[in-house]
């Protein structure tokens, strides 16, 4: 998936995300925000410099943000920086809710923020029988992603495809293929194999 299509459907199909940051005592902690718009830069959100969340973002630079609607998801972990209120006016002007929320000559408090460089999941399950992962990446990071792998210790026995949920493993050459776009993660194949070719792996894509 193009990262741009991913955050339009985050921005504008989604909306709300969770977002985590380290709390007090180095607990997680989670609260909803929307995401306002993206571009080729980032995807952008606010908050007040009063939160807690504000000083969490200027301290730690980074979160993990995860969103759904109906049966898709997307999940995002990176960094963020604080950008001021440079895009706040183009904010209020896509998200007329936010004029009510904040009236005119009250906005001096927020700051805006930017995702600008991170890794991305989409995951589709809206046909449960074949279920859609791919992968997305924002700005200079290396593109990679866990995949379990089988290598050339097969011996085209079919163990790991009889216990895939997805059957997606093909096992008509030698050693057998995972397509890892409907890829499940679950660990099935690895703990199935008896040669121990299912290994994983971080991969470069």
């Amino acid at each position: 998936m193009e990262a741009f299509a991913a955050l339009k459907m985050l921005t504008e199909e989604m909306h709300s995300a969770a977002v985590a940051t380290i709390g007090d005592g180095g607990r997680p902690q989670i609260r909803i925000i929307d995401m306002m718009l993206c571009d080729q830069g980032g995807v952008y959100f606010l908050t007040a410099k009063g939160k807690d969340f504000y000083f969490q973002l200027m301290q730690q630079k980074y979160v993990a943000i995860s969103a759904v609607k109906g049966k898709k998801s997307l999940s995002l972990r990176g960094w963020v920086r604080c950008i001021g209120q440079q895009k706040l006016e183009e904010i209020f002007e896509k998200n007329a809710y936010m004029q009510q929320i904040y009236p005119q000559g009250t906005s001096s408090a927020l700051q805006v923020f930017c995702l600008y460089k991170a890794e991305g999941e989409y995951f589709d399950i809206s046909n449960p029988s074949c279920v859609v992962r791919d992968s997305f990446f924002i700005g200079d990071v290396v593109h990679k992603v866990k995949s379990y792998v089988i290598g050339s210790s097969c011996t085209g026995c079919k163990s790991c495809y009889n216990v895939c949920p997805q059957k997606c493993i093909d096992v008509s050459s030698v050693p057998a293929v995972i397509d890892q776009n409907n890829c499940l993660h679950c660990g099935n194949c690895k703990t199935a194999c008896p040669y121990g070719a299912v290994t994983l792996q971080d991969m470069i894509v």
